[in-house]
């Protein structure tokens, strides 16, 4: 489903379980759930149990740290990516996962009345 390499998917999944957010057990009957109640940890708390990626593909770049080019541009740059960084941390800071999945239920159970409206309309 999620069109990656399995190997990915256990690598996020074991920090996810080494950050307490997620349980594993082997065997039939086994997988993974979620260890806490939804609202105990926020999007923050995930990004950091993946290792907390770069959040920008575009940003400070130093492939050619004797460029010119590239220094002009980063110093120019910094303080806003900066400042977006910190932002974006913030509001992950304050998603819970229970909040996540209210909204994901409100749009299913939307979706599901659309899809009887369009069947009873027929």
């Amino acid at each position: 489903m999620m069109g990656t390499n399995p190997v990915v998917v256990r690598r996020i999944m074991a920090g996810l379980r080494e950050r307490g957010l997620v349980h594993s057990e082997k065997g039939h009957g086994g997988g993974w759930t979620i260890a806490r109640d939804l609202e105990d940890f926020t999007m923050a708390d995930v990004y950091a149990a993946v290792g907390a990626p770069e959040i920008f593909a575009l940003g400070h770049r130093s492939e050619q740290p004797l460029c010119l080019v590239e220094q002009a541009v980063n110093a120019a740059l910094d303080d806003a990516f900066a400042e977006a960084e910190a932002l974006l941390m913030s509001r992950f800071a304050g998603v819970t996962l229970g909040a996540l999945a209210a909204d994901f239920r409100q749009r299913l159970k939307t979706r599901h009345q659309s899809v009887e409206e369009q069947h009873h309309d027929l």
